[in-house]
């Protein structure tokens, strides 16, 4: 048997850190220093899997014989992407816009383990669909959870699951920005079971 390598988290994200933690793998963190502009017309479903694998590989070169996890989630609206708001205003704006609409969350994994040559990456798509809320629900919303830092201001693992009417996913933790399921499958071809010691 194969020792298995080290495992690394390369994200800044508490929710993925939090996820990641629900495998009871003994992991670090290490925060990716990769350029997130989307390129010109690039499609929300591209620039997640791109900064999925650019956020594993660049932290993979510093760290070879580590099995190193990159994700990104882009909130997909009609084919535009929505990022983090940053602040309300742009969460007031967001969910306007997202309101009775259909919206899928691109979430993209990767996983790199330079010293085993293994890349492998995945895209699980969750289709987030809105009531039609009124500018006093979003208010509310927005004032009690404050969801700045999420994709699309959308924080469905509190308050923010009052906002929808159904998700549709293979995988509902993607949906928090880490799809455990395919995960999983990534860090297997890595040597790294979660379900053997």
């Amino acid at each position: 048997m194969t020792e298995r390598p080290p495992l690394i988290l390369g994200s800044t994200s508490r929710y993925r850190r939090e996820m990641l933690q629900r495998l009871r793998l003994p992991f670090d963190v290490q925060s990716p220093q990769v350029d997130e502009t989307p390129g010109a017309s690039e499609a929300p479903s591209a620039l997640a899997l791109r900064l999925a694998l650019a956020k594993a590989n660049e932290v993979a070169a510093r760290f070879p014989h580590a099995a190193v996890i990159g994700s990104d989630q882009v909130a997909d609206l009609a084919g535009r992407p929505i990022g983090k708001p940053g602040d309300h205003a742009r969460a007031t704006e967001q969910l306007r816009a997202m309101r009775g609409q259909a919206v899928v969350f691109q979430t993209a994994v990767a996983v790199v383990c330079l010293a085993k040559q293994y890349e492998a990456s995945a895209l699980v798509p969750v289709t987030v669909r809105f009531r039609d809320l009124s500018d006093a629900e979003i208010e509310h919303y927005l004032r009690a959870e404050q969801p700045y830092d999420c994709a699309g201001s959308a924080k469905s693992e509190a308050l923010g699951i009052a906002l929808l009417r159904a998700i549709e996913s293979d995988d509902p933790t993607a949906l928090v920005g880490l799809p455990l399921i395919k995960t999983c499958e990534l860090l297997r071809g890595a040597g790294v079971d979660p379900l053997i010691a």
